[in-house]
C-alpha cells in the first residue's frame, strides 16, 4: 500500500505492539506454571495442568497448575503463618510494601499490558491505558490507608486469611481491587485467578516477591472451578471475596453458611443506560460505545440496556449505527483496533445463542459491518432494537458486545424500566438538566450511578451492587471495612443455653374471687394489633414457672403479611432524616413515661432485680436517643477521584429487613437492633425474644402513640428460629439480622440465597447489649445502609 492510498481511503494500517518480552517470560517457564506459595513457584500436588488458549488465535498459550486440596491447604498454611507478622509490621511498614508494589506495576507496565492482552483478548489500548494504571492506582491509594489505619480504624483489627476468587474479564485489575485493601489492613491472601486468564496473576506474584513482599503474604493457586470450591470450603480461610457470576455467588453463600467466614460478593449485572431527550446525543452515543463495546462487553457493569426517550429514539438509532460502522474488530495487540477477542469459545457460543434468541423473540438485529478475523473468538458489535422489557435478552446478562434497546416516555417510566431487573450493579443517566439527572439517580436500584458518563472507576470510590448483584463494596473507605472486624466483637463467647422454665404447679380451683381479665398479646402488623393467623398462642413464664401471660404464635402467613405491610411503608425511606430523628426521640419520650411499667415487666419475665430491670429500661431510652441523634448525622461523603468531578457516596436504606432478637436483654436487645434500621429509613419485621416477648409487645403500644407510620415496625411473636427461617426464605425481604442460636445463623445464611439478601448474624455468640462500643452506633449503622456512589463529572 502506498501513502497516497491511505490519504485517499483514510484506512487504518496495522499498528502492532511488540510482544517479545511477554513471549520471553512465557518461554522462561516453558509456558508451564506451578502455584505460587510461600514466595516461590511450586509444582502442583497432582502433577496435572490445564491448557489455556490465546483468544485471538485459538492456539494454546500456556499450561497452568490444576489445584487440589493439598495445594490449597499449603497456600492457606503459608498465609496463616505469615498473617500475624504481617499485621504486626504496622501500618507504615505495610504502606511501604504497597507503595513498592505500585511502583513495580509502573516499572513493568508494558509487560503486564501485553501479557494481559494476549491472555484475555482485550485490546492493548485498554490494558495499557486503563487496566495497568488503575491497578497501580489501587496499590498506591491503599498504601495511604495502611499508613493511616492505626488512627482511622483504631477500633478494628484484620479479618485474617482471605480467600479471593477473581474473574477472567479484568484479571489484573480485579487482582488489584482485591489484594490491595486486604494487604493494607493486615490480612494475608490466597488468590485463585480465573482458569482462562491466570498469567498476569502469576507474573504479579513473581515480581511482588522480587519487590520484597514477604513469603506467604500473597499466594496464588490456579485451577478450575473445583479449585475455587476447595478454597471456599477450607476451614483456615476467614473471609471469601468473590467476583463472578450470580449463580456461583449463590453456591458460595450456601457453602459458607454457618462457617463464620466473612463474605463479599460482586456479581452480575444488566445495567441501564438512560438517555433523556435533552441529552447531548453525540456525547451519549460515545458513552454507549464505552458502556457496551469496551472490553468486548465483558464487563459486569456494562450498559447493556439502552433506554431512550421516545422523542429522540430514531435520531439516536441512526447516529449510533453510523458510529458502529467505524468500530474495528481485530487482533488485540493492534493499537488501531476498538475491540479484541471474546475470552473463550464457550463464551462466544453463549453470546451467539442469546442473540439468536433475541431475534426469535422479535428484536431487530444490526451488526457492525467491518471485517472479523477468521481465526479466534471474535464477535462484532451488535445492536438489538425494539426489544421487549420481558424478553430474554433484556433480562439475562449476555456478557458480550450486545446492546439491547427500548424506549420510554416519562422519567417515571424510565425508572420503572431501569429497575425492572433482578440485578442492581450500575446505571448511567444522560441529561443536560442536572436537576433531572440527580432526581433520577437516587431512584435507581444500583450501587453505582454515572451522570453523563459511564464506566468510571477509581480506588477511592466504592464499587458494588444491590440485590442479585451481590453485597459489600470494593474501593474507598467503605471497602476497607470489608477486610476489618470490630475489636468489640472479637471476644464474644458462645451464648449459654438456658433450659426453659417448667410451669409452676397450679392450685386446685381458683376460688370465687374476681379473676384477672385476660390480655393475650397480639401481633403488630401494619400499625395494628392483629391476631395470629393460626389463632394459637404460647404461654410466657417467669423463671420460676409463673404464668405471666400469653403471646401470639406467629406463622408463615403472619410473616407474609408483615413483609407486605413493611413493603407498603416505603414512604419511610423518603422521609427526611430530621423527621425520622424526631420520631425516635418521641419513642424515647413515651417509653420514659412508662418506664416503671416496663421495668416491672422485665423483672417479672427475667427475675432480675428491680434496679437491674430499671437499668435496662434506661439503657433502652438512651439507645433511642442515640439513634435519634444518628438519624440525621450518619451521612455519606464526597469522594474526590482524579478527574474533573466528584462522586457522592450516599447512604441509602436497604429496604425491608427481618430481625430475630436474642433472649438476653429482651427490651434493650430489641431496641438496639430495630432502632438503627429505622433511623436509616428501613422498614422492619421483628421477631422478639422467644422467651420474653412481652417486652416487645408492650412496646408496640409505645409505637402506636409515637407517630411511627404504619408498617415501619412490625412485630411477629412465636418460635424465633422457625420465623427467622421464613424470613430468610422470603424473597421480598432485603436483609436479615439474626441474633440467637448458631443454628438460626446458619439457616439464615444458607436460606438467603434466593435473592442474595444481606445477612448480619452472631453465630450464637452473645453480645453485651449494655456495651455501647459493641452494640451501638456505626458498628451497626454500617449494616443498616447500602452505599450508592453517584459520579458527577463537570466542566466541558
Amino acid at each position: 500500500m502506498s501513502i497516497a492510498h491511505y490519504y485517499e481511503t483514510m484506512d487504518y494500517g496495522p499498528a502492532p505492539e511488540a510482544d517479545g518480552e511477554a513471549r520471553a517470560w512465557l518461554k522462561r517457564y516453558d509456558a508451564t506454571f506451578g502455584h505460587f506459595i510461600a514466595g516461590k513457584f511450586v509444582a502442583p500436588a497432582s502433577g496435572k495442568h490445564l491448557a489455556t488458549i490465546e483468544p485471538a488465535t485459538g492456539k494454546t498459550l500456556a499450561k497452568i497448575a490444576q489445584g487440589i486440596a493439598a495445594d490449597v491447604e499449603a497456600a492457606v498454611g503459608a498465609a496463616r503463618s505469615a498473617q500475624s507478622s504481617w499485621a504486626k509490621l504496622g501500618g507504615h511498614g505495610r504502606a511501604r510494601h504497597l507503595y513498592a508494589l505500585a511502583r513495580m506495576l509502573q516499572r513493568h507496565a508494558r509487560l503486564f499490558a501485553v501479557l494481559e492482552a494476549i491472555d484475555n483478548g482485550k485490546p492493548i489500548r485498554e490494558t495499557r491505558d486503563l487496566d495497568v494504571p488503575l491497578a497501580a492506582r489501587h496499590f498506591l491509594y491503599h498504601a495511604g490507608w495502611a499508613q493511616l489505619q492505626d488512627r482511622e480504624f483504631v477500633d478494628h483489627v484484620p479479618v485474617g486469611v482471605i480467600g479471593q476468587i477473581i474473574p477472567w474479564n479484568f484479571p489484573l485489575l480485579m487482582l488489584a481491587w482485591k489484594i490491595a485493601p486486604a494487604l493494607a489492613t493486615g490480612n494475608t491472601v490466597v488468590l485463585k485467578p480465573a482458569e482462562f486468564t491466570s498469567l498476569t496473576a502469576l507474573l504479579f506474584a513473581e515480581l511482588a516477591a522480587e519487590a520484597g513482599l514477604p513469603p506467604g503474604v500473597l499466594n496464588v493457586v490456579t485451577g478450575d472451578g473445583a479449585t475455587g470450591a476447595l478454597l471456599v470450603e477450607n476451614p483456615g480461610i476467614d473471609k471469601i471475596a468473590f467476583t463472578g457470576s450470580t449463580e456461583v455467588g449463590r453456591l458460595i453463600r450456601q457453602s459458607t453458611a454457618g462457617s463464620g467466614k466473612s463474605l463479599t460478593l460482586e456479581l452480575g449485572g444488566k445495567s441501564p443506560f438512560i438517555v433523556f431527550d435533552d441529552a447531548d446525543i453525540d456525547g451519549a452515543v460515545e458513552g454507549v460505545v464505552d458502556a457496551i463495546w469496551f472490553n468486548q462487553g465483558q464487563v459486569c457493569c456494562a450498559g447493556s440496556r439502552l433506554l431512550l426517550q421516545e422523542g429522540i429514539a430514531e435520531t439516536f438509532r441512526k447516529r449510533l449505527i453510523r458510529r458502529m460502522e467505524t468500530l474495528r474488530v481485530g487482533p488485540p495487540l493492534d493499537k488501531a483496533i476498538d475491540m479484541g477477542a471474546v475470552v473463550a469459545p464457550v463464551q462466544l457460543e453463549r453470546i451467539k445463542a442469546l442473540v439468536e434468541t433475541g431475534v426469535k423473540e422479535g428484536a431487530e438485529k444490526y451488526q457492525a459491518p467491518g471485517p472479523i478475523p477468521a481465526e479466534g473468538c471474535f464477535y462484532p458489535p451488535t445492536l438489538l432494537w425494539n426489544v421487549h422489557p420481558s424478553s430474554t435478552v433484556a433480562i439475562e446478562e449476555i456478557f458480550g458486545p450486545v446492546l439491547v434497546a427500548m424506549t420510554f416516555r416519562t422519567p417515571d417510566e424510565a425508572v420503572m424500566l431501569a429497575n425492572n431487573t433482578r440485578y442492581g450493579l450500575a446505571a448511567s443517566v444522560w441529561s443536560e438538566t442536572i436537576g433531572l439527572a440527580l432526581d433520577i439517580a437516587p431512584k435507581l436500584q444500583a450501587g453505582v450511578v454515572w451522570v453523563n458518563a459511564t464506566n468510571l472507576f477509581d480506588a477511592s470510590v466504592g464499587f458494588g451492587g444491590y440485590r442479585e448483584s451481590g453485597f459489600g463494596r470494593e474501593g474507598g473507605r467503605e471497602g476497607l471495612y470489608e477486610y476489618l472486624k470490630p475489636k468489640a466483637w472479637s471476644g464474644r463467647k458462645a451464648r449459654a443455653k438456658v433450659p426453659p422454665p417448667s410451669p409452676a404447679a397450679s392450685h386446685d380451683g381458683a376460688g370465687f374471687g374476681t379473676p384477672s381479665i385476660d390480655r393475650t398479646a397480639k401481633l403488630f402488623v401494619g400499625g395494628k394489633q392483629v391476631r395470629p393467623d393460626g389463632n394459637y398462642s404460647r404461654a410466657v413464664l417467669s423463671p420460676k414457672g409463673k404464668h405471666l401471660g400469653e403471646a401470639g404464635e406467629g406463622n408463615r402467613k403472619d410473616i407474609r403479611n408483615a413483609v407486605a405491610a413493611a413493603r407498603s411503608a416505603e414512604g419511610w425511606a423518603r422521609a427526611t432524616t430530621h423527621n425520622r430523628a424526631q420520631i425516635l426521640y418521641y419513642l424515647a419520650e413515651n417509653l420514659s413515661a412508662r418506664a416503671d411499667e416496663f421495668a416491672r415487666r422485665i423483672g417479672d419475665m427475667t427475675g432480675v432485680s428491680p434496679a437491674r430491670a430499671r437499668a435496662e429500661v434506661e439503657a433502652s431510652i438512651e439507645r433511642l436517643f442515640s439513634y435519634g441523634a444518628w438519624a440525621d448525622k450518619y451521612e455519606g461523603t464526597i469522594h474526590a477521584p482524579p478527574l474533573r468531578g466528584v462522586a457522592l457516596a450516599m447512604h441509602e436504606p436497604i429496604g425491608v429487613v427481618g430481625v430475630a432478637c436474642p433472649d438476653e436483654a429482651a427490651l434493650l436487645g430489641f431496641i438496639s437492633l430495630v432502632a438503627p434500621l429505622i433511623a436509616m429509613g428501613n422498614r422492619v419485621v421483628a421477631v422478639p425474644s422467644e422467651r420474653h416477648p412481652l417486652a416487645a409487645t408492650d412496646f408496640y403500644q409505645v409505637l402506636e402513640t409515637s407517630d411511627v407510620p404504619a408498617g415501619v415496625v412490625n412485630i411477629v411473636t412465636g418460635e424465633r428460629d422457625a420465623l427467622a427461617k421464613v424470613l430468610a426464605e422470603h424473597d421480598d425481604v432485603d436483609a436479615l439480622w439474626v441474633f440467637g442460636s448458631q443454628e438460626a445463623s446458619t439457616a439464615a445464611e444458607r436460606l438467603s440465597i434466593g435473592n442474595l439478601k444481606r445477612t448480619l448474624v452472631d453465630h450464637g455468640l452473645a453480645l453485651d447489649w449494655y456495651d455501647r462500643v459493641a452494640s451501638e452506633g456505626p458498628i451497626l449503622l454500617r449494616h443498616a445502609v447500602q452505599v450508592k456512589n453517584i459520579w458527577i463529572p463537570y466542566g466541558d
